[in-house]
């Protein structure tokens, strides 16, 4: 599908180089930075057909849609592949007058191609890539040191199973690495692709603690085969989707205790048993030394919010989509200080804490009047309001350290 970019190029600006987008904590998709407050990922028509005709009750929900934007791949001097999308935005400070792509952007090129395969995510360590990134930009850091991520072996589960390894941490830069793959593999360099330009929902926040979670009972779309069906039916079946309308997908919490980001994938998630949800739930609150028990009330509140908004939208059925539920990692100036012994942080109503409660992923969403729809449906998305009742209520559990 051909689009219009909402921003006219200019002459003499260069296209902008596409970088992973880090704090992409799941899904298969790779979704890529494209400036400090916006992200893109490949178009979708359902899912263009979602954002354009999005209900005003849903806006406050999910991210804001800024757009098209024509995106083609290239390859720099090494041979490596790129996503350059236009017009550009010169990162200040940055910029190079001959029009070739600056290095400090190129380095995460070097670090996801350089060893090939799931391993070259975790060859260049955080000290590594913020030294290139400062030698080819001097004067300003574009890695700060609250972006470490730990890579060492998942933990088991509440079942006592592990998680697969056959991820690495960050996400985001695994999904780039493999889409970049697909895309120089079929399509020739002069290809142009469509991508969706959204709102960065975690630009505010200086340590983004991300929780993704797989809304509903049902998965696949009514465009699925009968094999991706019933591949979807599997995975619902064996996770906790099927008993209680939700699934982690991805996870990152800031550990304040240790300065790094601890990270959970969808694998993961898929084993997790309902008290090893519920466990999870109480780990993506935990920074290490506490429970940041005063996030709990306002979580609640947005979710239930939502539910009420998600209980009017008739005809809407949200297959395959995520919840983000976001926090800053960063705890208020006047937090209690902590020992080294896990505690609950009493609510601060002073001092709230912002938290923020978004729907992504919309390209199996359907609805009366939507692109391609084939099948009609009546009434609110039931499997999606199971899932929200359910995490409504182990949340309010926690918080009443039941």
């Amino acid at each position: 599908m051909v689009g219009q970019s909402p921003l006219e190029p200019r002459a003499g600006r260069t296209p902008v180089l596409l970088e992973p987008f880090v704090h992409q904590v799941g899904g298969h998709v790779s979704v890529m930075k494209y400036d400090e407050h916006t992200v893109c990922k490949p178009l979708v028509s359902q899912e263009l057909s979602f954002y354009q005709s999005l209900p005003l009750a849903m806006r406050q929900f999910t991210p804001q849609y800024k757009g098209i934007v024509s995106v083609h791949v290239k390859k720099d001097n090494l041979g490596n592949p790129q996503l350059l999308a236009s017009p550009s935005l010169q990162p200040e400070g940055c910029g190079r007058r001959d029009g070739a792509i600056d290095p400090s952007l190129a380095i995460w090129h070097k670090c996801t191609w350089a060893a090939g395969g799931d391993r070259a995510l975790v060859t260049w360590s955080h000290s590594q890539l913020s030294k290139s990134f400062k030698d080819s930009c001097p004067g300003k850091p574009l890695l700060g040191p609250e972006l470490q991520y730990r890579t060492d072996p998942l933990p088991e589960d509440a079942n006592g199973n592990q998680a697969e390894r056959n991820s690495s941490n960050p996400w985001g830069l695994r999904c780039h690495r493999q889409h970049l793959s697909r895309l120089a593999a079929r399509h020739s360099e002069n290809k142009l692709h469509q991508f969706l330009l959204l709102e960065n929902v975690v630009s505010k926040y200086n340590y983004p603690c991300i929780l993704d979670l797989k809304m509903g009972t049902r998965q696949h779309g009514d465009d699925a085969s009968e094999e991706k069906k019933a591949r979807h039916i599997k995975k619902c079946e064996q996770s906790t989707s099927a008993s209680l309308g939700v699934r982690v997908c991805g996870m990152q919490v800031y550990q304040a205790d240790k300065g790094h980001f601890l990270c959970r994938d969808k694998y993961y998630g898929r084993k997790l048993s309902p008290e090893g949800f519920r466990q999870t739930l109480q780990q993506f609150l935990c920074n290490g030394n506490q429970l940041r028990a005063e996030l709990l009330e306002p979580i609640v509140q947005r979710l239930k919010a939502l539910l009420a908004v998600i209980r009017k939208q008739s005809s809407y059925r949200f297959y395959s989509s995520s919840l983000l539920i976001i926090y800053d990692g960063q705890e208020p100036k006047n937090a209690a200080p902590s020992d080294n012994h896990l505690h609950f942080q009493k609510p601060n109503r002073t001092n709230p804490s912002r938290v923020d409660v978004r729907m992504i992923d919309f390209a199996h969403t359907t609805f009366k009047g939507s692109n391609g729809n084939h099948t009609t449906y009546d009434g609110p998305d039931h499997g999606y309001i199971f899932g929200l009742e359910n995490l409504i209520k182990i949340l309010q559990n926690i918080s009443e350290g039941k």
